[in-house]
Parts: C-alpha cells; structure tokens; sequence
C-alpha cells in the first residue's frame, strides 16, 4: 500500500508530550512518518521533542527534534530556515500548540490574555508567515492548525481568552486559505472536541482529580468516550495528504457529535 505523505517534509509545532502518555503533537508526528514523511518535531522541550522522535523511530519513521519558543519570531524563523536547510522544503506545517489559563471577562489579567494569545494566535501566524513563501515557489503545501470547540460556544470551564484565540485561530485559517489559495497553498484547522490527552489529565490538580475528570468528561460526549490523540492524527493525516488537496479553509469537527 502506498504510504499517503511519501517523500513529504512536515514540522510538526508541539511535537511534545507530557509524560509517558501521547499527546495529540506527538501522535501527528508519529502519524505523519509512519506515512512516509519525514518530521522535524519541534517544541519548547528539547527532551519532548527528542521522545517523540524516538517514539518515530520505532516504527521505521525519520524525524529530527527542534526546540523552539513559538512567541519567538526569531525562533521560529530559526525552526523553519533549519528545516530547508536540511531537507530543502516544508510540504506541510502542523501547527498544534495550545494554552490555558482561568479567567472570566472580570477576573483575566493583560498579562494572562496576552500569554494566551501569544501562544495560541500570534505563534500560529509566526509559523504560517515563515512557511507561506517557501511553500508558494515550491508550488503548494499544506497548513494545519488546531483549535477546539471551544472556539464555537460557551464553557462551564472559565478560559476566556483560551476561547477566543481559537476562534482568532479559525479565522486566520479561512483569511490565509482564500489569499494564498491560488498558489496551491492551503490551510485548514481541525476543532476537536473533548479528548484524553496528557494535557487534559494536567489541568487537574491530582491524579485522583484527573481520573474523575476523565469519567466525566468521557459520561459529557454522546460516543460515551473521548477521543484520543490518535483520533486527531487521522484527521490530520487527510488534510496533510494530497487526498485533500481541493480542500482548503475548513473548520474540520472532530468531537463525536458533541457539538450538536
């Protein structure tokens, strides 16, 4: 069977995990080269990324590991230049970083919506403006971000500005697919819903918390279980691929019909 990203160059944004568990990054990555691309994972953590990679190697894939502050403009460009230099284009950007911190409109600080946001929204453009030339003159390439179903509705869980950086993040994804459409460049976000990730455990306070979190939120959607990790990567396997190559600007759902 032919592998569906053979000969593709993809970064990977978030390629880390937290712990031994797979994150939804580190589960793209893997996903990617086990397609036939070859990954470089880049992360804040240089130990995250270097996991993930050998998480690619044990199943015949290739990946180098990149540490990268995505507030960083400078890193960023440093990420991407690093990335042509070594394999000479980038065919696909997998943008998966994501932060939250509490906070209702009364309660949130400038200097927790600016975070969010820096992380969230102004990472995913610094990622997207470096690749956008390079995939113009090699005649297309494929954007991918991640937001959440968060970005649609209303939460019980108080993350104001984790919200609207997502639907910021929706947005930029339709704006940047029509204007680079005609160049073969094109984007699409993915908006997961619940899933169990090492990142969800995490914003428990204990372990115990975390197991009753999970049984909650497994009860909330309508499948009776949350996605997983390996969910989000198929998703992104198709928009990675050229199977979805006249597809371009789509907020793609993945959550179970929980948002209906």
């Amino acid at each position: 069977m032919t592998q569906r990203l053979k000969d593709k160059i993809a970064i990977v944004v978030g390629a880390g995990s937290i712990g031994s568990d797979v994150s939804n990054g580190a589960s793209c990555a893997v996903t990617f080269a086990r397609e036939g691309a070859t990954v470089l994972c880049a992360d804040r953590s240089t130990d995250a990324a270097r996991e993930t990679v050998r998480r690619v190697k044990e199943v015949g894939g290739a990946a180098e590991a990149f540490q990268a502050e995505v507030q960083s403009a400078k890193q960023i460009k440093a990420m991407v230049d690093h990335c042509l230099q070594r394999f000479g284009r980038v065919d696909v950007l997998h943008y998966n970083v994501g932060i939250e911190e509490f906070g209702e409109l009364i309660d949130v600080t400038e200097e927790s919506w600016d975070r969010v946001h820096a992380i969230n929204l102004k990472g995913a453009m610094l990622a997207s403006r470096e690749v956008v030339p390079h995939m113009i003159r090699q005649g297309g390439g494929s954007i991918i971000n991640i937001s959440s179903i968060a970005s649609h509705r209303w939460s019980p869980m108080q993350f104001l500005s984790y919200s609207t950086s997502k639907a910021a993040l929706n947005h930029m994804t339709r704006v940047v697919a029509r204007q680079y459409a005609k160049h073969q460049v094109r984007c699409n976000v993915i908006v997961p819903g619940l899933v169990d990730t090492p990142h969800a455990a995490a914003l428990f306070k204990n372990e115990e918390e975390a197991r009753k979190g999970r049984e909650m939120r497994n009860a909330a959607c309508p499948m009776g279980r949350q996605a997983t990790a390996w969910d989000i990567a198929n998703a992104a396997l198709f928009l990675a691929s050229d199977e979805s190559r006249y597809v371009s600007g789509i907020e793609l759902v993945v959550d179970g019909a929980l948002s209906l």
